[in-house]
Parts: structure tokens; sequence; C-alpha cells
């Protein structure tokens, strides 16, 4: 082989191994880019996965707590009674005071009031009649008291409501 071609060949060696290196250096940056990628997006989804799951715990500890306290109204009633006919004295009063204390911590709340306007949504109408004392629908009468665990209607209050003639 002649010194011009064997130059040259090697001069091709060089070209064609320089250009391998550059090849081999964008597919490891390519595959790094790829990888970097897949894990930005795993992180993301475990992130979103440890949201949910402590949503859906919140849910579910909220949901248990409104089941409770459901089950306490009949007793919650039978102490509201009792405290109108003066009939809650001595221990059992220590104890309906607590009662009633824990389950306020627990963020059950008691409304309807007498003249508060009528909102079927909070409020069950066992009673209808008409006035010319009231312009729009008006509770009137509290039958008996509605409650609230957060802002999720456990019970409406169950109300007599008076209508404008």
């Amino acid at each position: 082989m002649s010194p011009e071609v064997s130059d040259t060949i090697e001069v091709k060696e060089e070209v064609v191994s320089d250009t391998s290196a550059e090849l081999s250096s964008e597919a490891a940056t390519s595959d790094l880019a790829d990888l970097t990628a897949d894990l930005q997006r795993l992180q993301a989804e475990y992130v979103n996965y440890r949201k949910r799951v402590e949503r859906d715990r919140a849910l579910a500890h909220d949901v248990t707590i409104a089941s409770v306290l459901y089950e306490l109204l009949p007793i919650l009633d039978d102490i509201e009674r009792a405290r109108d006919h003066s009939e809650l004295e001595g221990g059992f009063k220590s104890v309906a005071d607590k009662l009633v204390a824990v389950v306020t911590k627990l963020d059950l709340e008691k409304f309807g009031e007498v003249g508060t306007d009528f909102d079927p949504k909070i409020h069950e109408a066992l009673m209808h009649s008409t006035s010319p004392d009231v312009e729009k629908p008006t509770a009137t009468a509290i039958l008996q008291s509605g409650y609230k665990y957060k802002s999720r209607v456990l019970r409406p209050a169950r109300v007599a409501v008076t209508d404008p003639e």
C-alpha cells in the first residue's frame, strides 16, 4: 500500500472514531435525559399518590366521626328534653355536660333558631301556617334541633314554617 493511501485511511479512521465518539456522547446524553425525565415523572406520581392517600385518610376519618356523632343524636335529644323539663340533676347532669362538651369539641354544631328564614337544605318542615307578620317563609317553631358536623348536615332541624298570606 502506498503511503498516501495509508495516510488517507488513517485520517478516515480518525474521522470515523471522532464521529462515533460524538454519537456515543449524544446517545449517553439522550439516555441521561430520558432517565432524568422518568425519575421526575415517578417522583411526581409518588407525591400525587401520597397526597391522595392523605386526602382519603382524612375523608375516612371525617366519615367515621360523623357516623358516631349521628348515632349520638338521640341521646343528645334526650338530654335536651330532660334539661327543658328540669329533670337533669345530680350525677347525670355531670355526665350529660361532659357528653355535650365532647361532641362540641368534635365540631358537632347544633342549629335551628326561631325566626330564621326557612331553608329546605337545613330545615325539614313538619307544620305549615300563614301569617301577615312574616314577609317570607320563616321557621316559627323548632320542633327538633338540627346538627352539623363541619359543613355536613347530619340531621336537618325539624321546624314549623309560617308563610306570608
